[in-house]
């Protein structure tokens, strides 16, 4: 048991040797010092390293990593240049197959610790057979770096842009966005948005590519409607631009750190740009939900497909359905899918996405879980398989306890946060589910984010 330290046994300024002996949620090397906590980032485990202590809690204390004393086998050269000060990626430092395996120990740990379940079984983690330069969408801050216009990550923890125009882990078609957006800004002298002053004009610029089609979307968010040259600019993008087919300006004048607006207009071609998964096809348009690695969704949902195991005579609710790409795999199996979201833009979508697939099978309902499916409950829908897709807080216990009142023989849930799956599980588990098998899916290489897939199945004493 963890000792209860009154006086914690480093100070603020001060350099300590630890032993890191793990990593912590966010992929930071958890570290000891006189059985006190440390989080150090950059540190792995089984290395002894050297941190100063930058803040201290009561309970832990945060350091910044000096020196590697002793390094892990795992340990290898971050590949972008500017990993050290930028907070897009956590573990470049950290090899690929050890990512893999550091992912599946936290989706472990989880369960064991935060949902107490003993003995379920947690795949391998399946990898990406490209980890580098695999995200669809860009979205990147805007500002100025001694006079030049810069645009990129923000360092971890603020609002300072780190400057970029090759992110390693972004498509190269977001890349060259990223090098041309800023030279045309530099170039017809366009204002850049100061969040502390609230002046100037364009806050963000964004990409969205389909990796299928090779199809290419350019985002300008802007502070103001007035966009100065923009027929210029629109013609340097498309000259420089291989793919473009979609210039869009969004309109944020809210002093706010979301980054879209509500006021969308399309400057020229197309109002969307469209990408595949499997065998359907997705239109794409500035504001809809698409996961952000096109090869690793496909197999995250082919597995959600396989834990389904429809023969076609099923009838499926896909809860927190979004623009619909699971409900639409699942429909080419089952006999009947109904898909709910609270998002009405993401309902219209998943709509049109059905169309344009041919699905008939499909149908999407407005609202919030938590009202939908009781009254669908009320109406006497009984689902043999529900699938769930929640954000990630997880569900409303009200959510699960319907979901269970509704009895499917099988509940497959997709979840991009370990601990709240971890609780929602524990949930299931006290009402009767049992989770038969969890299968993590490296959907962010280079970051510490894990995807799962899980299988449960109702208890026959039910």
């Amino acid at each position: 048991m963890k000792k209860n330290i009154a006086t914690p046994p480093v100070k603020k300024g001060g350099i300590y040797s630890l032993d890191v002996v793990s990593l912590g949620h966010s992929g930071e090397g958890v570290g000891r010092v006189e059985d006190f906590t440390v989080f150090v980032p950059q540190a792995l485990p089984g290395e002894k390293v050297k941190a100063k202590i930058i803040e201290v809690k009561k309970n832990y204390a945060k350091g910044v990593l000096l020196t590697v004393e002793t390094a892990s086998p795992r340990r290898t050269t971050a590949k972008c240049p500017i990993y050290k000060s930028c907070g897009g990626c956590q573990l470049q430092h950290l090899t690929y197959e050890g990512q893999l395996e550091s992912k599946r120990q936290t989706v472990v740990d989880a369960i064991t610790r935060i949902g107490k379940l003993d003995g379920v079984p947690v795949h391998a983690t399946l990898g990406c057979t490209k980890p580098w330069y695999y995200r669809n969408k860009m979205q990147f801050p805007v500002g100025l770096a001694d006079g030049a216009v810069v645009a990129g990550c923000f360092a971890q923890g603020t609002h300072t842009i780190i400057p970029t125009t090759e992110c390693t882990i972004q498509h190269q078609a977001n890349n060259v966005i990223l090098q041309e957006v800023q030279a045309a800004l530099h170039e017809f002298g366009i204002s850049v948005y100061d969040e502390n002053t609230g002046t100037g004009l364009v806050r963000h610029v964004l990409g969205r590519v389909g990796v299928a089609t090779g199809e290419v979307m350019v985002v300008l968010v802007t502070a103001a409607k007035h966009l100065p040259h923009k027929e210029q600019i629109i013609d340097r993008l498309k000259n420089r631009i291989p793919g473009l087919v979609s210039v869009i300006q969004n309109v944020n004048g809210r002093k706010t750190n979301v980054i879209m607006g509500e006021e969308t207009q399309t400057l020229w071609g197309r109002d969307t740009i469209t990408d595949r998964l499997g065998d359907c096809s997705f239109a794409i348009s500035a504001r809809s939900f698409f996961q952000v690695n096109t090869t690793q969704a496909a197999v995250l949902y082919e597995k959600a497909l396989e834990y389904a195991d429809l023969s076609g005579q099923e009838v499926v609710i896909d809860a927190y359905c979004g623009t619909g790409t699971i409900s639409l795999f699942l429909a080419q199996k089952a006999k009947k899918v109904y898909g709910i979201e609270i998002v009405e833009p993401a309902i219209r979508d998943a709509r049109l996405n059905a169309e344009r697939n041919q699905v008939e099978n499909a149908e999407f309902i407005v609202g919030d879980a938590v009202d939908v499916l009781p009254r669908l409950f009320k109406e006497g829908l009984r689902p043999d398989v529900i699938v769930v897709d929640p954000p990630r807080a997880g569900c409303d216990r009200q959510v699960l306890e319907t979901f269970v009142n509704m009895k499917p023989q099988r509940i497959v849930y997709v979840s991009c946060n370990p601990s709240s799956l971890a609780r929602d599980l524990a949930v299931f588990n006290e009402q009767g589910y049992e989770t038969r098998e969890v299968q993590p899916v490296d959907m962010f290489p280079q970051t510490f984010h894990v995807e799962c897939c899980v299988w449960l199945k109702r208890k026959h004493s039910l």
